[in-house]
């Protein structure tokens, strides 16, 4: 069945422009509202928590609308990270929980993403029943059974309770240095708490939001800042987060970015050596690093390369039995403590390798060398699928034979954003670039003829 509303990572779209608008999120309301009250033999509840943008009050509002008169009793627990509804879904025994949040995207995006109540993603053919209730909805409930809605007030103290509880019985982080951006997103409040209570002295960046200001050239894409910092502050560690805090990039005392590659790397090689990796390796992408693959093989250790998307990776890892797996973007998913990508939990579990270990970030996977890697961007006009065009797949094809076994090519439609992806990784940089730059003009040109 066709998806019409739900991508990889639910619903996501520019606010006030179809599909993030008021009406329709009141319709999607109903239509999981419905869905969901079927599938139970109680009047279920419902966790709905967002980041910090200016339209998640609207969205909120007119979510809690229709799922409210569906029958379905509302939980909201304001601006939290995408993690933190994962958890607090299982914890306060929700039958589902919401987040709506745009993640990386700018404040003027929005989205909406479910969690079923073990806090994974919502399973594909229950969003394909809300999807086919979107356009068909049924029958409002008589006026006395219509839902409830209440406010949990200690929602962020108990997401840090849990992120303390995954750290090694009686470990503190006296003596840690911590830069921390924000992202003006969803941890402005639980990222700096967290890492004080924790004993770390804290420098706290972009933690000041607006409802504007989400992302806006702060956190993991726009690292910058966060390195300048933690150069002239003299500090241990950098860490970035995004809108919704499910993702982190780090970069150690010099001022050296530690993307999601490098980071899968010190966590996988911190559990082989204590024996508490599972399934003989880590999950990663097709977007994930050669010279990564090459230094797990020189530890034994498999690297399984799923498509690009935490929904994908976290299929992979649960059929494979890994407990590491992730994105080069920074999302990491760490199963025996959380069951999506977790940004604080992963700078909590890279802090407590570098404690334990003794050693400082810059030294951690020292032998891990990466293949030069650049990434193309091609603006779609429209959503259409040029892969399918038998002349965009013969210049890949192409560029791929003249690259032969020195590298590799990585053609795809963002999942996200209405963007042609083209990465290019080889071992010789000028050969990638000689190939890169033609291959996404010609792309890029048949794309706009």
């Amino acid at each position: 069945m066709i998806r019409h509303y739900f991508g990889t990572d639910g619903v996501r779209g520019t606010v006030n422009k179809s599909p993030m608008t008021a009406e329709f999120a009141l319709t999607l309301g109903r239509a999981a509202g419905h869905v969901l009250t079927r599938h139970l033999s109680h009047q279920p509840h419902i966790l709905i928590g967002k980041d910090t943008r200016l339209s998640g009050y609207m969205i909120e509002s007119a979510l809690c609308a229709g799922l409210t008169a569906q029958g379905m009793n509302v939980l909201l627990v304001g601006p939290v990270p995408t993690p933190a509804v994962a958890y607090l879904t299982r914890s306060l025994r929700a039958d589902a929980g919401v987040m709506l949040s745009a993640s990386h995207n700018p404040a003027g995006d929005n989205g909406i993403k479910f969690f079923a109540a073990d806090g994974f993603k919502l399973a594909d053919e229950i969003e394909l029943e809300i999807e086919a209730c979107i356009d068909a909805l049924p029958p409002l409930p008589p006026a006395l059974e219509v839902g409830k809605a209440a406010r949990v007030d200690d929602a962020r103290g108990r997401y840090i309770e849990f992120l303390k509880g995954s750290l090694p019985h009686g470990i503190r982080l006296d003596g840690f240095k911590v830069v921390v951006d924000c992202a003006n997103g969803a941890a402005y409040d639980v990222a700096p708490r967290i890492l004080q209570e924790l004993g770390c002295n804290v420098i706290s960046m972009h933690d000041d939001p607006d409802g504007y200001n989400i992302n806006r050239e702060c956190g993991s894409t726009y690292p910058e800042s966060m390195i300048r910092r933690v150069t002239e502050s003299d500090a241990d560690i950098g860490l970035a987060l995004d809108g919704d805090a499910d993702r982190l990039i780090a970069c150690d005392s010099n001022g050296q970015i530690v993307d999601g590659d490098r980071v899968i790397a010190i966590l996988a090689e911190h559990a082989h050596d204590a024996g508490v990796l599972s399934g003989g390796g880590v999950v990663t992408t097709v977007m994930s690093n050669m010279g990564l693959e090459r230094y797990l093989g020189g530890m034994g250790l498999a690297m399984f390369r799923a498509a690009v998307g935490d929904r994908y990776v976290l299929e992979m890892m649960r059929s494979k039995g890994c407990n590491i797996g992730g994105e080069q973007s920074g999302h990491m998913i760490l199963l025996d403590h959380n069951t999506t990508g977790d940004g604080l939990m992963t700078a909590l579990q890279l802090l407590s390798a570098m404690s334990e270990q003794e050693k400082p970030l810059a030294d951690m996977a020292v032998d891990m060398t990466l293949f030069p890697q650049k990434m193309w961007n091609i603006v779609m006009p429209e959503r259409k699928d040029v892969l399918a065009d038998a002349q965009v797949m013969k210049l890949v094809r192409d560029a791929e034979a003249r690259l032969g076994n020195g590298g590799r090519i990585n053609v795809r439609m963002s999942g996200t954003e209405p963007k042609l992806r083209i990465m290019i990784e080889a071992e010789d940089e000028g050969l990638m670039l000689d190939i890169g730059e033609p291959l996404m003009q010609s792309i890029s040109d048949r794309v706009y003829m």
